[in-house]
């Protein structure tokens, strides 16, 4: 059997990769794990409760588009939290997995060409490996535009070539970013809206990290649309950051109504919607903001620690928001095997998140640390960072 070669090009995914770089060496001390965004903090108590008061709902099949609760529980979040008022049948759906989501908004809304050439599919660079295959999947070019220190570690799409601009369908974009925890302000989203506009392409808003932030809430794109197409912006959430819950797989998707219907087609034929008893308790745990007051706590206390630790390290910037630390290095790579064979602690370079356009990788020189350990195992952590990486 001859397989499709669409997906040869794909750069190894980065933990198969830190795998092959890390595993056949000894930890140098106990294990500490700072390398994969998996949340540690307590989820709320209560939540086990709601499953079991629903539990009668695992004997059906769940219902596509989301039960009433949870699309409503959405809603409601978002007018919240953002100003907006959506329309709970016509503007959002429930996700197994905000990756799920991020995947098939381009395998049903992309074109096969636009303008009579293959279409574009711009992303960041850093960027979340999702993007790059939902690009390929659909048949686009995916297009990586660099963000880094240079560009306030937000990518430049305005600068973009303008031919590819004018093949562009669909951008990607990270706020808060993952890896480096910068922030689109109010201005960046209106002017990338701007130009989807001029050379009419959708974006695919990852909003992921937005309950996890340092001193201000990040501005959401929802709040800067009001001028443009109500097709123009496609976001997505979810309940694994802001409510510790990676395993519930609760995301949702916002967008206008045609987006949503070409969306919900989609899952009609190739989704799977998660269970109903998980739909009630995510419809809980949406509804409930004192858990994700607490969990924020929890973060800024490990922020505190790592500016103690870090702060005098050249070029340590500390994140606006999100939970990782993008800390320079000489070689990731050499940075990251180093620190695991003197002290066990396990961080991921920056290269896996990244690819190397015209001959530079723009995370050869970071290493990616995650805040989600127990603090007592952060701390010990990031002393290791310290002493074995930055003690010259």
């Amino acid at each position: 059997m001859k397989f499709p070669e669409r997906f040869s090009n794909l750069p190894a995914y980065a933990f198969p990769r830190l795998r092959a770089l890390l595993d056949h060496h000894a930890p140098g001390g106990e294990v500490v794990h700072m390398t994969i965004g998996e949340p540690k903090h307590a989820f709320p108590a209560w939540v086990t409760d709601v499953i079991a008061e629903h539990a009668a709902g695992f004997n059906n099949y769940p219902p596509n588009e989301g039960i009433p609760e949870l699309r409503s529980a959405f809603c409601d979040w978002l007018g919240r939290r953002y100003g907006v008022t959506m329309d709970m049948d016509a503007n959002v759906m429930p996700l197994n997995g905000t990756r799920e989501g991020l995947y098939n908004a381009a395998m049903a809304l992309c074109p096969e060409e636009k303008n009579g050439l293959r279409p574009v599919v711009l992303m960041p660079n850093p960027f979340y490996q999702v993007y790059m295959l939902a690009a390929i999947s659909a048949g686009a070019e995916p297009v990586l535009v660099p963000a880094t220190a240079e560009t306030g570690h937000l990518p430049d799409f305005a600068a973009v070539d303008e031919r590819l601009l004018n093949r562009a369908v669909a951008c990607y974009m990270c706020s808060p970013a993952n890896p480096q925890g910068a922030v689109a302000s109010d201005g960046y989203w209106r002017d990338l809206i701007a130009l989807a506009e001029r050379y009419d392409f959708q974006i695919f808003a990852d909003e992921c990290y937005s309950e996890i932030y340092r001193d201000v809430p990040p501005v959401g794109i929802l709040q800067c649309t009001e001028a443009a197409d109500p097709e123009r912006v496609v976001a997505f959430h979810s309940l694994s950051k802001r409510s510790n819950l990676p395993g519930l797989r609760s995301g949702f998707i916002v967008g206008g109504p045609a987006t949503m219907r070409e969306v919900k087609q989609l899952r009609t034929y190739a989704g799977t919607p998660l269970p109903t008893p998980l739909q009630h308790a995510a419809a809980a745990v949406w509804a409930d903001e004192a858990h994700v007051v607490d969990n924020r706590a929890q973060y800024h206390a490990k922020y505190d620690v790592a500016d103690q630790i870090l702060g005098g390290v050249p070029g340590y910037a500390a994140p606006e928001a999100g939970f990782f630390l993008w800390l320079p290095v000489p070689d990731g790579e050499a940075a990251a095997l180093e620190l695991w064979q003197k002290t066990g602690v396990r961080v991921l370079p920056g290269a896996y998140l990244a690819r190397e356009i015209d001959g530079l990788n723009p995370g050869d020189t970071y290493i990616r640390v995650a805040l989600v350990a127990p603090m007592a195992d952060t701390k010990r952590g990031l002393e290791a960072v310290r002493d074995v990486i930055y003690a010259a």
